[in-house]
């Protein structure tokens, strides 16, 4: 599926422009959001893949971005870093497929089959095989409620803090906090006291 974003613009990654200052040129030039593109799609489509499985992540990693471009008008320019902005996106569009996500996980903690994870040498996916806890971690988290999976995938696997958290999914940061809190006990619970921030992590990074 390809967007308007969708060009053979190189990535000015290393230069000084800010996603923020990309948004806004592309105002008035829109091939310029495909740099946006050439920077995040990759970040957008692991953590889309992380929360669904790669079947659907192409189409709503492409979603995120057409969505993204039509509403680039109303960006908040004061904000250099365009990720959580388009994390939300993303999470919005994940929660539309709430039933997948909850499958996803339930076939995980059923077989402890993870064909995100299982790359040939994914020393990530080996430890948590190792540790015997990729199928409890797979149904603690197909037992979150949406509010509390979203922000503790966007932590682990997106890497926000609070803060951009709040950003992303429009919320108060105690919210987050809160939601966090729940969400790491929940799992923790499940995992006999095993610290799940640190398996969390271990669980959801995909390697490249």
């Amino acid at each position: 599926m390809r967007g308007p974003y969708d060009r053979n613009e190189p990535s000015v990654r290393g230069g000084t422009t800010t996603d923020a200052e990309l948004i806004e040129s592309s105002l008035r030039e829109p091939e310029r959001f495909a740099v946006l593109y050439d920077r995040h799609h990759q970040m957008v489509h692991r953590y889309i893949a992380r929360r669904l499985g790669r079947d659907l992540a192409d189409d709503l990693m492409a979603d995120t971005f057409l969505v993204a471009f039509r509403r680039r008008e109303r960006y908040d320019l004061t904000r250099s870093d365009a990720r959580p902005w388009l994390y939300g996106i993303a999470t919005t569009l994940v929660g539309q497929h709430h039933r997948e996500e909850s499958r996803f996980w339930r076939f995980i903690a059923r077989t402890g089959v993870d064909h995100v994870v299982e790359f040939p040498g994914d020393q990530v996916a080996d430890r948590v095989s190792a540790q015997g806890l990729r199928r409890e971690l797979a149904a603690a988290l197909a037992k979150l409620p949406r509010g509390q999976r979203d922000v503790l995938l966007l932590t682990a696997a997106g890497g926000l803090t609070t803060e951009e958290i709040a950003s992303a999914l429009g919320i108060a940061k105690g919210t987050v906090h809160s939601r966090l809190s729940r969400a790491r006990k929940r799992t923790g619970d499940v995992l006999g006291g095993a610290d799940p921030r640190e398996i969390n992590e271990e669980f959801v990074h995909e390697r490249a």
